[in-house]
């Protein structure tokens, strides 16, 4: 008999071989071994993302949050779905929320700094992405929207600044 740990595994490694539609039932019988283990929804909504069932992978997050509300990736992956459907408030509540669980992960301020380039809050984006590369200086898609928000923002030196740091980072990547 598998056990939940040895379904999620699998279906973990299918999700990372993009093949979530045929992980999405291996997370169910885990789920079914213990309904209650908030990893298991987390990983199933986000299978469920990835096939575009957002309203079922919703579902899974609040159930995982519901189990144990710090977990930042579920908060985090609701964010995106919401930001994917123009739900700009929603997204930047659930970045939030992921930010309250973990203040120190750079992809939650990465996605939020993103959110607030693309509604025109370039200064919070610029603290956002700011914030991101304080964490994480070799975070490249980071770096790339600091470099365009300074552009928007007219601060031109600090954009060739990162414009810089990014083609260092290339071709230190490169050797």
């Amino acid at each position: 008999m598998e056990t939940a740990a040895t379904l999620n595994n699998s279906a973990v490694a299918l999700t990372e071989a993009n093949k979530p539609f045929e992980a999405i039932p291996l997370f169910r019988e885990a789920l079914n071994l213990e309904p209650e283990n908030p990893l298991l929804w987390l990983n199933l909504g986000i299978a469920q993302q990835k096939t575009g069932e957002y309203a079922e992978a919703i579902e899974s997050f609040m159930r995982s949050i519901t189990i144990d509300n710090d977990i930042s990736d579920a908060w985090n992956s609701m964010g995106l779905i919401y930001y994917e459907l123009n739900e700009f408030v929603l997204a930047e509540n659930c970045y939030h929320a992921a930010l309250m669980c973990n203040n120190e992960d750079p992809k939650i301020w990465n996605n939020l700094g993103v959110l607030y380039f693309n509604t025109h809050s370039f200064e919070d984006a610029r603290n956002c992405f700011e914030k991101t590369i304080s964490i994480f200086p070799q975070f490249k898609d980071a770096l790339i929207n600091l470099r365009d928000t300074c552009r928007e923002l007219g601060d031109f030196r600090a954009a060739a600044e990162f414009e810089r740091v990014i083609l260092n980072l290339d071709i230190t990547n490169r050797t």
